[in-house]
This record gives structure tokens, C-alpha cells and sequence, in this order.
């Protein structure tokens, strides 16, 4: 119980930054609190906290230490409130960060649904395209897109396999001719996903074949729906995942470009750490975000 008590005495100086605030805040006295952190320190054998006589602030140690002190007091929080209440209701806060793209085309609109059969829970959510560890983050858990998790600090839920097409629009076919082939593609004006001064490289699946096509990135760009927009003005042949140009496809505005070949698919996973495995939260999210992308995810509707 000591090493709770301290806990929760080090996340409490950290979020009000000092020791009498923290004090108030846990009806403790100013001078408990500080023997507490003091303990934490001495245990860990690490300073934590920096201390002047106008403020207390985290070391770089410290802040690390909070962030993963935070989510365990969390969990703690959480499991009693599950036994306390018995029920698989999530409750609190969700804390879930997501691709940019994906979250504000498709995972937005899905947790407001999430949110409504659930009026006890609240959304904390966070869009960046850069992976992010939810213990390092503090998030519950992370939406991601790609290959299969391998890091074995974290448990990976595949929700659905996701689709990706070399796709181009009718005025850049009309004004360079169908493309018939792989080939075709090294002297073409590609769109490309990633940064620049990265080797353009296109690795296509087909007629029993598995390609490496170099190809002209005559535009590089980190974000899916910018390529998009520059492959419906006719930049380029732009390679995308469904979830983004399953409109344009539906619509006519682009098309696809050698249906036969296709990139590998990806995956679209939910990571969590296995101290959130028996969450309601969790447990619920996985479900909803299976029953709604799982089997007949709506961006692929145009087939």
C-alpha cells in the first residue's frame, strides 16, 4: 500500500505542480506528501522531481515515471470501479489516438455511434500519422494502419484487411494513354506516399508476380487525401487505400490503373498494453469497431 501511496502522491505533485496544492487535493499534509515522493525517489534510485523554492517541476526521468504511474493508478481506478459496479458498461475517459485521415473520414463518425450507445464514457481522441506507444502516449489504446504488429509490450487486434489500388484520373489517362503495363509506370508522373529524399519504390502483387517498380515521384507527400487531390487534378498515378478513394472510384473520378496489379494489403489494427486486456472499454471498442469495419467496411462499397 506504500508504494500506491506514493504513487499517487508523485502523479499528484506533477498535476499541481507543488506539494501543498497536492496536499489539498489528497487531504494529506504538505510534509507526507513530500516524505512519500522522497521514498519513491529513494526506491527508484532516481531523482524525479526538480525542486526550487518558487516551483516543483519533472525531471526528464519524472515525466517518464508519470506518464506510466499515471496509467497504472488508472487502471487501478478502473478495476475497482468494474468490481464496485459489476457490469461491462464502459465508463470514464477514452483515451485512443488514430491516423489522421482514417480518423476524420471514417473513426470519427464511428465513435460518435460508440459514444451514443455508451452515455457514461467520454472520448479523448488524438489524430497524428507517426506511431505512437499508448504507454508513452497515455492512450488507452491506438488505431493503427499497416503491417501486423510485431512489439510484444502490446496487444494487436486486426479489425479488417484493407485494400490499396493504383488509381489515376480520366483526364491524366486521356492525356497519356492507358496504361498497359508495369512498365509504363517508370516513365509516368507517380504521387507518392512518404518523405522526400526516399527512394521511390512500388512493390505490386500480380498474375502470380511480386514486382519492385521504381517509379517517378514527381510529388512526395505524408498525408493520403493530399495525394488524392493532386491525383484528381490529373498530377499523377497515385497508389491508395480504398478508405480514401472509394468515393472517387464510385463517382468516375478516378479510376483504376492496371487492375490486375495491386500493392499488398494493410491492416487495420487496434494496439492496446495487456493492462487494458479485461477494460470494458477495450473489450467494448473492439467489438464495435469489428461489427462496423470488420466484414463489409463502407469505403469498399463501390465494388
Amino acid at each position: 500500500m506504500d508504494k500506491f501511496k506514493n504513487l499517487t502522491a508523485f502523479v499528484n505533485v506533477v498535476e499541481a505542480n507543488g506539494f501543498a496544492a497536492a496536499a489539498r487535493r489528497l487531504g494529506r499534509t504538505r510534509s507526507s506528501v513530500n516524505k512519500s515522493v522522497m521514498a519513491l525517489e529513494d526506491e527508484l534510485g532516481v531523482q524525479l522531481l526538480n525542486r526550487t523554492t518558487r516551483r516543483v517541476s519533472a525531471t526528464a526521468n519524472g515525466e517518464a515515471y508519470y506518464a506510466r504511474a499515471k496509467i497504472i493508478l488508472q487502471d487501478i481506478a478502473e478495476a475497482d470501479r468494474a468490481i464496485a459496479e459489476n457490469d461491462d458498461e464502459p465508463k470514464g475517459t477514452l483515451r485512443l489516438n488514430a491516423p489522421l485521415s482514417f480518423g476524420a473520414l471514417h473513426l470519427s463518425k464511428a465513435l460518435s455511434d460508440f459514444l451514443a450507445q455508451y452515455p457514461g464514457l467520454k472520448l479523448e481522441l488524438a489524430l497524428t500519422d507517426h506511431f505512437v506507444d499508448p504507454l508513452d502516449g497515455g492512450f488507452d489504446a491506438v488505431v493503427r494502419i499497416g503491417a501486423l504488429n510485431e512489439n510484444p509490450s502490446l496487444i494487436d487486434h486486426p479489425i479488417v484487411e484493407m485494400q490499396r489500388f493504383l488509381v489515376a484520373s480520366p483526364e491524366f489517362l486521356h492525356e497519356h494513354g492507358n496504361i498497359k503495363s508495369v512498365n509504363q509506370l517508370k516513365s509516368l508522373p507517380c504521387l507518392h506516399y512518404g518523405s522526400l529524399g526516399e527512394g521511390h519504390v512500388w512493390r505490386l502483387l500480380g498474375k502470380g508476380q511480386e514486382l519492385n517498380v521504381p517509379v517517378n515521384g514527381v510529388m512526395c507527400a505524408n498525408n493520403g487525401e493530399a495525394l488524392q487531390q493532386a491525383a484528381l487534378c490529373g498530377l499523377g498515378v497515385a497508389m491508395l487505400p480504398t478508405f480514401i478513394v472509394g468515393p472517387a472510384l464510385q463517382t468516375g473520378a478516378l479510376v483504376r490503373v492496371l487492375p490486375d496489379y495491386a500493392p499488398p494489403p494493410i491492416h487495420l489494427m487496434l494496439l492496446y498494453p495487456p493492462s487494458r486486456h479485461l477494460s470494458p472499454k477495450i473489450r467494448q471498442l473492439v467489438a464495435f469497431l469489428y461489427d462496423r469495419f470488420g466484414e463489409h467496411p463502407p469505403w469498399d462499397l463501390f465494388n
